[in-house]
């Protein structure tokens, strides 16, 4: 693997955990159950990805 393909996946995983984050952090201040389940789903797709992409590793 490159240096520049490394700098790809180095920038995948950190856009990943942001997502993550960003889930987490906007599913405490819903109070809507439905959206909130929304974001559990989404917040697990992207830890999917992550996972994904430091298997690549």
């Amino acid at each position: 693997m490159t240096a520049k393909e490394l700098l790809y996946i180095e920038d995948a995983l950190g856009h990943e955990q942001y997502f993550q984050t960003q889930c987490a952090e906007a599913m405490n201040t819903l109070q809507d159950g439905e959206l909130k389940t929304c974001l559990q789903q989404m917040q697990q797709t992207h830890r999917q990805l992550f996972q994904q992409f430091l298997g690549l590793l």
